[in-house]
């Protein structure tokens, strides 16, 4: 079994894509108890390291290291500030990418880094990361979208993969498995959701649909991929279930009906992400409600990531 190191891990969605082919994750990392909770439930042959990764000080050795780091300063629904400390994190996965050397890494972060405020930011990454270690990482970055690899939501991200130069291989980002470029068809929300209640009571929130939240259609229908999951369960995408939503004018939206309406469920949003239906979250001190959101929001899916590592080289013998 190929080996890996993951850093700003989360709730473990990049994680499940390696072990779905067989790596053996060493070490993960994350500074949210809640998240840390999640993935040992799931997958708690792990060491999961709870807390910064600034005060890690020693890593494994492994074959692949992987890291998400947080993407706010970048993000179309963050404070999107070039000049933010959390932009910076990379140097922490810098770090840990000079003292492993492994033979490939594999960076997501939103796609929103490619633009000209940031685009300074993305190319101290790619040349940094393209002179680590000893014999430094042929590097390509590209933006990709997650419903194009299964996954029933519209998701861009941008992936930046390395392979170490002395191993005498490049990577080639893989095709797109669904939709127009693809041969299968998109996965729909209704294929994400079978089986799962209509008004799942306690799970989903509840809170009233602000001016903000109606400034913009955040409903598609069954037979769609959903719109982008989100972190914030006040923002999160209403259910196919709710009515239509009519524009009456610019940034005001109002529901066709008067039927109920509700917003994904924290399960639901997990479906949608590309967790199997064996997921599932354990109720302890940090498990509340928008916590539950927090991490599925901030996670990667699953299948996206099992795509990208899946596609690299044969080169773990």
């Amino acid at each position: 079994m190929p080996t890996a190191v993951s850093l700003f891990t989360g709730c473990g969605g990049s994680d499940a894509g390696l072990v779905s082919l067989g790596f053996n994750v060493l070490m993960a990392n994350d500074i949210l108890p809640y998240a840390r909770d999640v993935y040992l439930h799931n997958h708690p042959e792990t060491d999961y390291r709870l807390g910064s990764v600034a005060d890690i000080k020693s890593f494994p050795k492994a074959e692949l290291l992987v890291g998400c780091y947080p993407c706010q300063g970048f993000s179309q629904g963050g404070a999107r500030e070039a000049n933010r400390n959390i932009n910076y994190l990379y140097l922490e996965f810098l770090r840990a990418l000079q003292q492993i050397q492994p033979k490939a890494f594999i960076v997501e972060n939103v796609s929103g880094m490619i633009r000209s405020t940031y685009r300074h930011l993305l190319d101290d990454q790619i040349s940094k990361f393209s002179a680590a270690g000893k014999y430094g990482y042929h590097v390509r970055p590209a933006v990709m979208n997650a419903q194009d690899f299964g996954v029933a939501q519209e998701r861009k991200r941008i992936i930046i993969v390395g392979i170490r130069k002395d191993l005498g291989v490049e990577y080639a980002f893989p095709y797109a498995t669904h939709g127009e470029h693809g041969e299968k068809d998109l996965a729909t929300i209704r294929d994400a959701l079978d089986g799962l209640p209509d008004w799942p009571t306690g799970e989903f929130c509840e809170d009233p649909f602000h001016w903000y939240y109606m400034s913009r259609n955040r409903r598609r229908d069954w037979s769609e991929t959903s719109k982008t999951i989100v972190s914030h369960m006040r923002h999160m995408p209403l259910h196919p279930m709710s009515p239509a939503l009519r524009r009456i004018h610019t940034d005001k939206w109002v529901f066709e009906s008067d039927e109920a309406a509700r917003r994904f469920s924290y399960r639901e949003a997990a479906r949608l992400q590309g967790f199997g239906k064996q997921f599932s979250f354990p109720e302890t001190d940090a498990a509340s409600l928008a916590m539950k959101y927090r991490v599925v929001g901030n996670a990667v899916p699953p299948p996206l990531f099992k795509a990208v590592a899946g596609s690299l080289p044969d080169i773990w013998s």
